[in-house]
């Protein structure tokens, strides 16, 4: 028999999907969307969005997390688990998260601030004395010393004068940073021993810049802590969070709900699988980020692996100012301080890194910033597009100037292989979205933003 499924049918069948939904709801209630707010009909087109992503072959699956008030009101896994794997894509399969780590790390390395065991003023090399002799190379070529010392709130804000590495054809401390190999370090130490005979690309504190900045972070939080740094993650906010499924290196148990990545061929135009990948996507043994079975090196910037359910309670702690299910992971006042704007008008930003705004058009960037010589953007072009940077998050200071619908005071990050969360204090809202597909050159994030708001019935906004 045969069931046509029409607009009418669709928000009832989402509200059954939803409250069969055992696991998630011992975490959070589930509600139907009416009563936080949402309009049924309306939200019904995040999934037909989702389902058209996935039709047009896109993406091979997406998962979709929208609590409101703390409920759960919309919960859809869509397509399938990989482009070579027709097995139907389940809610809590397991997704490299890539940078949306950087959040988690910060948030540790606050609960240590908090505890008094450094000031944002202290000098990294303080905690890191491998990095005591770094030297930033000029326009000339040449080194030369620091003027002031890289402290600890340029690391958490991407200030430090660190690069990626992202592009070695055109910068030369980028082609260090190819030559070094830092993803292949055996652990955090051996990480930073590299990271001490490359260069800056600036003077720290001159810019915002993209960078391995989390990943000493997460180094800075296991020396001061004297826990191994992906044990101290575990102890002081996986386990009293509930994040059962957040780690590393994927348990051989957990192994089956591993997704596979992919990356768009240029040849074909059409999903690959990263496994038979040429660089920069080949898979390599025991590299950070590639190796997720075997891993000794726990990068706080792009290590970790989790699902759509447990990046949802992470989210949702800080939403309700740094406590969840009678666990205090961080102070209201050390959330609400992480979570605003600490670039200032002097400082000159490079990229936006993976900030959600920042897989907008290129054209649509272009027309809002002119690139300087060096082909940077100024701070008063930041201003413009509306996006600012707090202590490990993305914030968005002016949602008209985005360009996308949303909120001002929203904070947010996203992931290299297309995952993406946000916050929204103003309309109580979190939303967590996964996806396996490196480098996506589609505008999903825009989209997720707008089936989402335009769903809403009932504004929180004064």
């Amino acid at each position: 028999m045969t069931f046509l499924i029409t607009p009418f049918l669709r928000p009832y069948l989402l509200g059954l999907l939803l409250t069969a939904n055992v696991v998630f709801a011992e975490s959070f209630p589930v509600k139907n969307p009416a009563s936080e707010g949402f309009s049924p009909d309306r939200l019904a087109r995040l999934t037909e969005m989702s389902e058209q992503y996935v039709a047009e072959g896109r993406v091979a699956g997406i998962v979709n997390l929208v609590l409101r008030n703390g409920a759960v009101v919309h919960f859809e896994s869509t397509g399938t688990r990989g482009a070579f794997d027709e097995t139907p894509l389940k809610k809590d399969d397991l997704f490299r998260i890539y940078s949306m780590t950087k959040p988690i790390t910060a948030v540790a390395a606050m609960q240590l601030y908090e505890q008094g065991k450094f000031q944002l003023s202290d000098p990294v090399a303080k905690f890191v004395p491998e990095l005591a002799e770094l030297k930033v190379i000029n326009s000339e070529g040449e080194l030369e010393p620091l003027r002031r010392a890289m402290t600890m709130h340029d690391l958490l804000l991407h200030t430090t004068g660190l690069s990626y590495g992202f592009a070695p054809m055109s910068d030369v401390v980028d082609q260090r940073y190819q030559m070094a190999d830092l993803w292949a370090s055996s652990d955090l130490d051996d990480f930073a021993s590299r990271v001490a005979r490359l260069p800056l690309k600036f003077q720290p504190g001159e810019r915002w810049h993209y960078s391995i900045a989390v990943d000493i972070t997460g180094l800075v939080v296991q020396r001061l802590s004297g826990q191994r740094f992906d044990r101290y993650l575990k102890e002081h906010i996986f386990d009293p969070l509930g994040m059962t499924d957040t780690f590393f290196e994927v348990p051989t148990e957990k192994r089956d709900r591993f997704l596979p990545n992919h990356f768009i061929d240029p040849k074909t135009g059409k999903l690959a699988d990263t496994i038979n990948a040429p660089e920069p996507f080949n898979y390599r043994d025991k590299v950070a980020m590639i190796d997720f079975l075997d891993v000794s090196f726990f990068s706080g910037g792009g290590g970790l692996v989790s699902t759509a359910s447990d990046y949802a309670r992470f989210a949702e702690m800080l939403r309700r100012g740094g406590a969840l299910d009678g666990q205090r992971i961080l102070g209201t006042k050390t959330v609400a301080f992480m979570t605003k704007n600490h670039l200032n008008s002097k400082t000159v930003v490079d990229i936006a890194g993976e900030t959600p705004e920042a897989f907008r058009s290129q054209q649509h960037l272009n027309n809002l910033v002119r690139p300087d010589n060096f082909g940077n953007q100024s701070a008063s072009a930041i201003g413009r597009i509306g996006f600012g940077f707090g202590l490990g998050f993305g914030v968005v200071t002016d949602s008209a100037a985005i360009g996308i619908m949303g909120s001002d005071g929203e904070y947010n990050w996203g992931g290299a292989a297309g995952t993406v969360f946000w916050v929204d204090p103003e309309e109580e809202l979190v939303v967590v979205s996964m996806i396996q597909l490196m480098l996506s050159p589609w505008p999903l994030r825009s989209d997720l933003k707008i089936a989402i708001y335009q769903a809403l019935e009932e504004s929180y906004a004064e």
